[in-house]
């Protein structure tokens, strides 16, 4: 029976890999679950899947979780802090991990999870957008397996040579382009000079997915897809030139590989994160999901439309940022996470998102990734400077 530690098990990718790990319990068992702050929901995962361990970063709320698990007699040891995520991502009992934070807060105990050598199943782009190059050196000398759950590049990595799967390097695999699609958010046939009224509510309520806050802005400014461009150019070795973003608004073809024999290969599903999880958790096997058999007379069509930098700067500065290397993807990164929580809490206007993002980037001149602590300067020095610059919006 495989051991599995869920990092940022109470948020949707989270929730979605508890609902598949519930499917098989003679082949998984949770070993550790993690959370931010949400006691309610953690405590209740607890009482659910009874892992050995529970984590919270806030050690405020762990000391809560902590009463709540000693009145329910539950075997449950709570610990808190960035380094308790390190020890669950590396213990020993561990098999798979699944890393699952949102944000710049899931790095660390994914590089020690991949230093470990365990199986990881990346859903926290932020890992490679941040350290791309640290974290592909560390799974390679490592031996570890690190397998992609956005549901993007499980389809890329799902349509790549078989037997290839942990080479993590295929420009020279007969391939001319990786077509990562795109919904195009909630906005997409919005007017360009209407997008300064748009709400946090409105930029919340994405077309086809259910997920958190923060990726849901990201999906309707398309810095998500921008920080999957730089994802997928960690993944498989592929620059950015030959990585393509096309709007595709039923997001029934998650994305596609383009061959140089003309043959484009493309992975197709409903939308929904059980598959690529549940993918990822079984490789090479396929087991059930829990996700409806995608119906094509019922889909009726599918349509694609050109990404359009006008109407989404912040897939331009993705690029500019790859192109410019070093660290100037960690600055990008960061100064996104600080700009959405000013426009989460209505400091901002959704347009002033990129405009922050763009700010900081020409304000912080980008370094050589030496080390994670390079990284890690990089990554305080952007929010700082966005902050300041939020600071300026509201005086």
């Amino acid at each position: 029976m495989k051991q599995v530690t869920v990092l940022g098990s109470t948020g949707s990718i989270g929730v979605s890999t508890l609902d598949v790990l519930s499917r098989h319990p003679n082949d998984y068992q949770v070993f550790a679950l993690s959370a931010n702050r949400s006691v309610d929901a953690l405590f209740a995962q607890c009482c659910e899947f009874k892992p050995k361990i529970a984590v919270m970063l806030d050690s405020d709320a762990a000391a809560t979780l902590a009463k709540k698990i000693s009145a329910e007699n539950l075997d449950i040891e709570v610990r808190s802090g960035t380094q308790a995520l390190v020890e669950v991502a590396d213990a020993s009992d561990t098999d798979i991990v699944v890393a699952a934070i949102v944000g710049a807060a899931g790095l660390i105990p994914t590089l020690a999870a991949a230093k470990a050598g365990k199986r990881i199943l990346l859903a926290n782009k932020e890992a490679l957008v941040m350290s791309g190059a640290l974290l592909m050196e560390t799974v390679v000398k490592s031996g570890a397996e690190l397998l992609p759950v956005d549901s993007e590049h499980n389809a890329i990595w799902q349509c790549l040579p078989v037997g290839d799967k942990q080479h993590y390097q295929f420009t020279d695999k007969g391939i001319r382009r990786i077509i990562l699609t795109a919904s195009g958010g909630p906005f997409r046939d919005w007017n360009i000079a209407d997008l300064d009224k748009v709400t946090p509510e409105q930029a919340v309520a994405h077309p086809n997915w259910s997920m958190g806050q923060k990726i849901s802005v990201d999906s309707a400014t398309m810095m998500n897809k921008g920080l999957e461009v730089i994802e997928a150019h960690w993944l498989f070795g592929m620059p950015g030139e030959q990585i393509e973003v096309v709007l595709h608004r039923q997001s029934i073809i998650h994305s596609m590989v383009d061959y140089a024999d003309g043959s484009v290969l493309a992975q197709m599903g409903n939308p929904d994160m059980r598959t690529p999880i549940t993918n990822t958790l079984a490789w090479p096997k396929r087991i059930d999901s829990g996700v409806e058999p995608l119906d094509l007379v019922k889909a009726g069509r599918l349509d694609f439309a050109e990404a359009d930098f006008a109407r989404f700067p912040c897939l331009k500065l993705a690029y500019q940022a790859l192109a410019q290397g070093g660290t100037a993807t960690a600055i990008l990164n960061a100064a996104n996470e600080v700009a959405v929580d000013a426009f989460l809490n209505r400091q901002i206007r959704f347009t002033d998102i990129a405009k922050i993002i763009e700010q900081v980037l020409n304000t912080i001149s980008p370094t050589a990734v030496l080390d994670l602590d390079v990284v890690l300067q990089a990554d305080k020095a952007a929010r700082l400077a966005a902050t300041k610059l939020i600071e300026l919006c509201n005086p």
